[in-house]
């Protein structure tokens, strides 16, 4: 037969945990919503007086802006431009031409009683002139400097292929006795080859150079300076000498 046990008293164990948890809630509760009040009230009132601050504050004004603003304009005589220059007219043979009708002497004006011959139109100015004829071209008829113009030829692009009868010769052995080692590179021991593409003149001297392929970029100015400072024997097109790119290799080694 089995025992039943009645708990009579209720005051401790896992009754009086119960009632302090219970209790403990409320407390909790009640404190937390009087908290977000008054945090609510807090955040009203600093509405209020923020609204109420920005209302009632009077605008400042910078006297100094005013005083600028108002002031009148100056009463200085602004400088005109200069005037434009005044228009030269270029003397030389006054080039008459047209069709020629037949009309009394007498009415003839004397500007134009003479016809220009072929000479003097090829002498004379499109501008005109004052009909002053000493011979020769008209004043703003450049033909010394048109005469010696040259006509400067176009650079051959570096990967363009150019026939040429006979190649720049670069002397490889007297360019490398040029080369001076980078110290930097000797004392990390680096060795390599650099490959330059020259565009050498007609006179035979370097005009500039571009990098082709290098092992270390350390070694490119080394490479650079000792290929610039030479002279070569120009390319040669038709007997004549041209511009011409020529690749050169600049090897670099530690004895």
């Amino acid at each position: 037969m089995s025992a039943t046990f009645v708990v009579t008293n209720k005051t401790y164990g896992a009754f009086e945990l119960k009632e302090y948890i219970r209790k403990s809630t409320w407390r909790a509760y009640v404190i937390t919503m009087l908290l977000i009040l008054l945090l609510l009230l807090l955040n009203f009132a600093l509405n209020i007086f923020t609204s109420h601050t920005l209302l009632t504050a009077p605008l400042r004004m910078d006297r100094k802006d005013i005083a600028v603003d108002l002031a009148p304009p100056p009463t200085e005589n602004i400088d005109q431009p200069p005037p434009p220059p005044p228009d030269v007219v270029y003397s030389g043979p006054a080039a008459r031409a047209g069709v020629p009708v037949p009309v009394p002497d007498a009415e003839i004006a004397p500007d134009v009683k003479d016809f220009a011959n072929t000479d003097e139109i090829a002498r004379a100015s499109s501008i005109g002139g004052s009909g002053d004829d000493f011979g020769g071209f008209a004043s703003n008829i450049k033909t010394d400097e048109n005469l010696n113009v040259k006509k400067e030829e176009p650079e051959p692009d570096p990967d363009d292929f150019v026939a040429v009868e006979k190649e720049p010769y670069v002397d490889l052995a007297a360019l490398q006795r040029k080369v001076v080692y980078p110290e930097m590179a000797k004392r990390a021991g680096i060795e390599g080859r650099v490959t330059i593409r020259v565009l050498v003149g007609k006179d035979g001297k370097p005009r500039k150079y571009r990098i082709d392929d290098s092992d270390n970029d350390i070694l490119n100015k080394a490479a650079s300076d000792a290929v610039m400072s030479s002279t070569f024997p120009p390319g040669i097109q038709n007997g004549q000498p041209v511009e011409c790119w020529v690749s050169i290799p600049i090897t670099f080694r530690l004895k």
